[in-house]
């Protein structure tokens, strides 16, 4: 086999992988925050919290807010409210809790 024809195969093959991985379908991160019943306390796009003193939490980082959901979930949070959280997210995964985040952070 010919060095062209490995770099085409290779080639091939790549675009094959990614076009594939493209179908793929994405958490959505909304229907898994109305599952976890995130929106009990945080209101139901994560912009009007049911208590003054429950974050708004729509439009934030996602980074921020999986870094927080994470930490609370593991226990290395127990600031605040997060005693009352910690249940609520116990079987929540990191994929889901990123695909929440990067919801959360497009709205308003």
């Amino acid at each position: 086999m010919t060095a062209l024809m490995r770099v085409t195969r290779t080639m091939v093959l790549g675009a094959l992988v990614l076009a594939w991985c493209t179908q793929l379908p994405a958490q959505d991160g909304g229907a898994i925050y109305m599952a976890s019943n995130c929106q009990t306390c945080h209101g139901e796009n994560g912009s009007h919290p049911i208590s003054p003193d429950y974050p708004v939490i729509a439009g934030q980082n996602a980074r921020y807010l999986l870094r927080q959901m994470v930490d609370i979930r593991d226990g290395h949070r127990t600031n605040g409210l997060t005693a009352t959280m910690r249940p609520v997210v116990a079987e929540v995964t990191d994929d889901e809790f990123a695909a929440i985040a990067e919801w959360l952070a497009l709205q308003y």
